[in-house]
């Protein structure tokens, strides 16, 4: 009786392009052939009309990397650890039909055992649909998650640059962002446009600390009192006032 190959036929069926192949290399171990993948693509040259591409393809470098990640892990790609030659792959139907031109010793109980393993390949996918399913959404939201995170660790990483173009503070750090605004607006050159319809005493405390002129353009219901801008020229003598009830928003212009 011949001795039955001991390789475990399941471990070697891989699915590229949507479908379950088989490499060259890995047939020609199961099959015993003497001269390996030689034997295999001699025997397909013989016979090439029986091997029309959706029997038989070359694959691609990343469908052959693809499958060597799967099959160690971590992919190192040493020079000669690996063929030079991009492997052929075999369809369900190609392995099918090389069974029938090879000929080495085990070649009829390993063409058996071979439809065997893709017929129980095909019933554990069947039976594991749902499975693989919920493994690719967990797959999807684990990638999205991902990006969410990056994207956030990004913009943090931009509020941590010596050259700031946006800040953000958040409940409690009102100082911090009280003394961020006071250093924006000790960054104008001649003068310091100020448009707040809500302003207050902290505006003229801000600009108090301000060498040069400042004008604020604020609505006819502000806070700030004649009184308190009376007061305030009286000493720094650096600010004018304009009313006006069209601006809803703050802004700062920089001049």
């Amino acid at each position: 009786m011949l001795e039955k190959t001991n390789e475990k036929i399941e471990d070697k069926i891989y699915e590229i392009r949507g479908k379950q192949i088989m490499l060259d290399s890995d047939l020609a171990k199961i099959y015993k052939c003497k001269n390996g993948t030689k034997t295999i693509n001699q025997a397909v040259k013989r016979h090439l009309n029986r091997f029309p591409e959706r029997f038989m393809f070359r694959l691609t470098d990343e469908e052959y990397y693809q499958i060597l990640r799967s099959q160690i892990g971590t992919l190192e790609l040493q020079q000669g650890k690996y063929s030079k030659y991009l492997p052929f792959a075999f369809t369900e139907q190609g392995v099918a039909m090389l069974a029938t031109v090879i000929r080495t010793e085990v070649a009829e109980q390993v063409s058996v055992d071979i439809m065997d393993a893709f017929v129980r390949m095909r019933h554990f996918i069947n039976n594991n649909m749902l499975m693989f399913k919920d493994l690719e959404e967990i797959k999807k939201l684990t990638i999205q998650n991902t990006n969410d995170i990056n994207f956030l660790q990004d913009t943090f990483n931009k509020f941590k640059t010596k050259d700031k173009k946006e800040y953000l503070y958040f409940n409690g750090q009102v100082f911090d962002s009280y003394s961020k605004l006071i250093d924006i607006m000790k960054a104008a050159k001649i003068e310091l446009i100020i448009i707040d319809s809500y302003a207050d005493k902290v505006i003229l405390d801000m600009i108090s600390k301000i060498d040069m002129q400042v004008i604020l353009i604020t609505s006819n219901n502000t806070k700030l009192k004649s009184i308190d801008l009376d007061k305030y020229n009286n000493q720094y003598n650096n600010l004018k006032v304009y009313y006006d009830n069209s601006f809803h928003d703050r802004f700062l212009v920089l001049r």
